[in-house]
């Protein structure tokens, strides 16, 4: 008589899961953090009557030098001929990051811009364990190495053009029209400062009704987007969160960094804050700490957001 054996149900169960384990590590660490992608969405935030505004957000890029893929990515996006380019901050990954942004943003030249910095602009990544990221938001290294920020923001503001916002406000002119703006430092470094931010606007000189105000910060917590709510915002623009950068399909974020909300963590939401509701455009971002390869359920993105007008004043 012949016998057959037959594999255990548990064995079969944990190979099954060590499989589907393996693909998913494959696809995440792989292919998926180089799918790059645009998102484009539209809000109605501007003044009744406004033209509209199309705004290209970039954010996360965590630039190394031998990353030619994100950077031909991030070039081919001025074909996309936006009206204005916002950059929510992290753009270094790497002490000689800074050649790769240059590879990368040299063609949106001329092109209206502002921008705020994250920890990464300021600051060099350090290893750690990827899984570290899903257990809440991330505390400060003690010895991270500093990044040229100097020379960052010299070709962020001096060769492109771009406005700093860091802690400030700008009035920008976008074709025939100007758009003011204000702005933090990283929050999630409590780089911001909050009670400049008043000044700073009312340093702008008087503002026309027509004349839109659009607020950026790189970490969007809550204490935040409460202020640029209060202070009048029309619109705001954040980072950081990458989107939870390991998310589960159909679920979405695990988590995001910081105290916003998961389901506000990435993409086009409404902010609600005394009686007042705008839009907030969260970017997923396009890159990832060099010690941390991968995306999950959350594809690298740039954001191309058309402003409309409002039917009634905010």
């Amino acid at each position: 008589m012949t016998h057959h054996r037959t594999a255990h149900p548990a064995l079969i169960a944990l190979g099954a899961v060590g499989a589907v384990g393996a693909a998913c590590a494959v696809w995440g660490f792989g292919i998926e953090r180089y799918l790059f992608t645009v998102r484009e969405v539209t809000a109605a935030a501007l003044p009744p009557g406004s033209a509209p505004l199309r705004v290209l957000h970039l954010s996360d890029a965590h630039m190394a030098p031998w990353q030619h893929r994100k950077q031909d990515w991030l070039a081919s996006l001025a074909a996309l001929e936006p009206d204005l380019v916002v950059n929510t901050g992290d753009n270094l990954g790497h002490r000689d990051g800074l050649d790769g942004i240059r590879r990368a943003f040299e063609p949106f030249a001329g092109i209206p811009g502002v921008f705020v910095h994250g920890s990464n602009d300021v600051l060099g990544p350090t290893p750690r364990n990827p899984l570290r990221y899903l257990s809440g938001p991330s505390a400060p290294h003690t010895e991270p190495e500093r990044l040229d920020t100097d020379a960052l923001d010299a070709f962020l503001r001096d060769e492109l053009g771009w406005a700093d916002l860091n802690n400030a406000a700008a009035r920008v002119r976008i074709g025939d029209r100007d758009v003011d703006f204000f702005g933090t430092n990283d929050a999630h470094r409590d780089w911001d400062d909050l009670d400049i931010l008043p000044a700073a606007i009312a340093a702008l000189g008087r503002r026309d009704a027509a004349t839109p105000l659009l607020a950026v910060t790189h970490a969007p917590y809550q204490r935040v987007l409460n202020r640029f709510t209060d202070l009048g915002a029309q619109a705001i623009f954040g980072g950081h969160t990458h989107g939870g950068q390991v998310c589960l399909p159909f679920y979405g974020a695990l988590v995001a960094n910081c105290d916003i909300p998961l389901k506000q963590a990435k993409g086009l939401s409404t902010w609600s804050h005394a009686g007042r509701s705008i839009p907030l455009n969260v970017s997923a971002g396009c890159g990832h700490s060099i010690y941390a390869p991968v995306r999950f359920a959350c594809r690298p993105e740039a954001t191309l957001l058309t402003l409309t007008a409002q039917d009634t004043p905010a």
